[in-house]
């Protein structure tokens, strides 16, 4: 009868209310904290608790408590804990002139530290050299180790892409680097080819793969077994480094994320 009503008067239909989000640290049974990013969204049906690789979310319906989503979290704890651990969200984040080592193509390399008047990352001879001032901003140190890793990864992939472009159709109109959710790459119809930067951190033969995969896209737009075919022809063992990616690729991510603080 309301919405007749408004409808005949010709009243404006009340807006509905936009979503809210505040991270809130919530004490579990064990005694462990566990900060969960609290989602209060008009469009949820029922209370919800997911883990990705930004961490824990608990999503609320308008009608539920901020009690009662806390009641939920408690006591699903332990499949919350199992959940962060597989997703690497736990993984330590970066300390200024303290983080004893980084992930780089699959390995944790070790860091040397140096007291500087300008910040500077750079590869050394058996790991990575941080000149940085002993009072450096920690977004400051994100945001030069993200540039690091992308000149990284343009340097591996500078190595990898000559190769394969002599049997292409055509070569990548343009790349980038980005933080994606839940791709590790993707092209676009007018050619721009997109990686995750994640990928710096696996092992070379996985990031390699994925780039393979894409270039493989030029040919066949599809997933045809043509498609495979095409791959496989490049890069034999597809099949291992697709199942490492389904196996340890949340916490790729999460730790890059972690690192550099991302919020793409």
């Amino acid at each position: 009868m309301t919405s007749l009503l408004r409808l005949l008067t010709g009243q404006p239909q009340a807006a509905p209310r936009a979503v809210s989000r505040e991270t809130v640290a919530i004490a579990l049974a064990d005694g462990r904290s566990v900060e969960v990013l609290r989602v209060r969204d008009p469009r949820a049906r029922r209370i919800k608790l997911s883990v990705d690789e930004r961490g824990p979310r608990l999503t609320l319906p308008l009608r539920a408590s901020d009690i009662a989503g806390t009641r939920f979290v408690i006591e699903h704890g332990d499949w919350l804990l199992a959940q962060i651990a597989r997703a690497g969200t736990d993984a330590p984040g970066l300390e200024p002139h303290r983080s004893a080592s980084l992930p780089l193509r699959g390995a944790e390399v070790p860091l040397r530290w140096q007291a500087a008047r300008y910040l500077r990352i750079q590869p050394g001879d058996d790991g990575i050299d941080i000149a940085a001032p002993e009072a450096v901003a920690l977004k400051s140190l994100q945001r030069a180790l993200r540039d690091f890793y992308e000149g990284q990864a343009r340097a591996d992939v500078g190595r990898w892409l000559p190769k394969y472009l002599p049997e292409l159709p055509r070569a990548p109109s343009r790349l980038r680097y980005r933080v994606m959710s839940s791709q590790w790459g993707s092209l676009a119809p007018d050619g721009a080819l997109s990686l995750d930067l994640s990928l710096v951190l696996a092992p070379p033969a996985a990031f390699e793969y994925v780039l393979v995969h894409e270039l493989c896209h030029l040919i066949h737009a599809d997933h045809s077994r043509a498609f495979w075919r095409e791959v496989e022809r490049r890069c034999p063992d597809w099949r291992d480094q697709r199942e490492y990616f389904r196996h340890s690729g949340r916490a790729l991510k999460a730790r890059l994320r972690k690192l550099i603080a991302a919020d793409e």
